[in-house]
């Protein structure tokens, strides 16, 4: 199962993803968010809402199937950007 934490951080949104990987924005603090509704997109996505506010992005059914088969490799990618982005404080 993928946590709400997991999808929040891996948000297909441009305010996450941004339009380039460069532009990646490292999200923190999303520890204990929580999904408030789930919101069909078609017969190829959902919408995700989070308790922090963010509403955007569509998560297609293949962009959910990415996260899961590489959710190991996804998760400790950012368990490290988060202990780098805190030692620099």
């Amino acid at each position: 199962m993928l946590s709400a934490e997991f999808l929040r951080v891996y948000s297909p949104s441009a305010e996450v993803q941004g339009h380039h990987p460069s532009e990646a924005v490292l999200q923190t603090g999303k520890e204990n968010v929580e999904i408030q509704a789930i919101e069909p997109v078609g017969n190829y996505a959902v919408k995700l809402i989070f308790s922090d506010g963010h509403d955007t992005g569509l998560y297609t059914w293949d962009y959910l199937y990415e996260l899961a088969s590489n959710y190991d490799i996804l998760w400790q990618d950012y368990q490290i950007k988060l202990k780098q982005h805190f030692e620099k404080k």
